[in-house]
């Protein structure tokens, strides 16, 4: 899975930020007082693990860490507690399907086990080309939107398994479907419509 750390035959024995993102981590630190260097650690690690192909491998923390002045367990502590960040190579596309109660009483079970028969693979996973690594998360936080999918940096809302399967069919084309709710409604708005101060009594 790609929370587990990658084995070391993987790991790169180096890892420098790029003259572009070691000026953006360096923006990132000025934001803040002297001493409280630390602070950027969040930024810096999404930037190294973008660079990197999504993913984290030690010496892209060891870099963090050293720019920042912070020992080299002190980011891997914060890069273990949050799920954004990778630790072992995943695929082209990072597909997480929210599986928490709201999500789970609209199909997200469905979706999920649509996803894994349809890629032929497990939770943790990625598939065979490459292209997607198949997750779960616990709240995504838009639960009126059940089932939600985290896909990289987007939301698709609403997602039932068939609709999974088609997006999932889309990123493997090359293409990019619209993130958000994928039934006809507007953002959180009630899928009947909007109900709010129409009737106003008299």
């Amino acid at each position: 899975m790609s929370r587990e750390p990658a084995p070391d035959a993987v790991q790169p024995t180096s890892f420098a930020f790029t003259d572009d993102n070691l000026s953006r981590v360096k923006a990132f630190v000025g934001r803040y007082p002297e001493g409280r260097q630390a602070s950027a650690v969040l930024p810096a690690l999404e930037l190294a693990q973008r660079q990197h192909d999504n993913w984290l491998p030690r010496a892209a923390m060891d870099t963090v860490a050293d720019l920042l002045g912070m020992a080299h367990i002190r980011v891997y502590e914060v890069a273990t507690f949050y799920e954004m960040f990778n630790l072992s190579p995943i695929g082209q596309h990072h597909v997480r399907v929210c599986t928490t109660t709201p999500c789970q009483l609209r199909g997200a079970m469905e979706v999920l086990a649509r996803l894994e028969g349809h890629l032929d693979i497990g939770l943790g996973d990625t598939s065979a080309d490459g292209q997607i690594t198949l997750g779960e998360f616990e709240c995504l936080g838009a639960c009126v939107n059940a089932p939600v999918v985290w896909i990289d940096d987007d939301y698709y809302e609403d997602v039932d398994a068939d609709k999974a399967v088609e997006i999932i069919d889309a990123l493997r084309r090359g293409e990019r479907p619209t993130p958000g709710p994928q039934v006809d409604r507007h953002a959180s708005a009630p899928i009947s419509g909007t109900k709010t101060l129409l009737d106003v009594a008299d």
